[in-house]
């Protein structure tokens, strides 16, 4: 019974080191850091939830426009996802009519399509952004005058 006693305890050193992992475990709940007015215009937030690497090409950040927010016409060099977790948005595509998005929503967006997405004039929107490592290509802005157009020409 010794034995075994002392066999016991010198296995837990291995069994607490196959516990642990590199992973980590972050939440999308969190709001994130307040983005700069670089590509938009109101408030926005950035959670940055997975980064890319060498074993997973793709970025996923969680981002919240609060409402009457305006985000810049931009591509990526892949196919990015928009899956709209809370709220209500707009999207649009280059040469397309502009769309309503909302919770549940999932949009899928081919490479190196022109687009904007954002939120709607009266509510906030937050959705899970998943792209390419390579860096967003940002075009043209989207004034507040082609925002409160757009919001007019989908709310009414």
């Amino acid at each position: 019974m010794k034995y075994l006693y002392i066999i016991i305890l010198s296995l837990i050193p291995f069994f607490s080191i196959a516990q642990q992992t590199n992973s980590k475990s972050i939440s999308y709940l969190e709001k994130g850091i307040k983005a700069p007015n670089t590509h938009h215009l109101g408030s926005a937030w950035l959670n940055f939830l997975v980064k890319a690497d060498q074993d997973f090409n793709q970025n996923i950040t969680k981002a919240t426009f609060k409402a009457n927010s305006t985000l810049d016409w931009h591509k990526h060099k892949t196919k990015q996802i928009i899956i709209v977790v809370e709220g209500k948005g707009y999207y649009q595509e280059k040469g397309k009519k502009p769309i309503i998005i909302k919770k549940g929503d999932v949009i899928e967006c081919k490479k190196d399509t022109e687009h904007w997405h954002t939120s709607s004039k009266n509510k906030d929107v937050s959705y899970l952004a998943i792209y390419g490592a390579e860096p967003t290509i940002w075009t043209d802005k989207v004034t507040q005058e082609y925002y409160d157009q757009i919001a007019k020409q989908l709310e009414d």
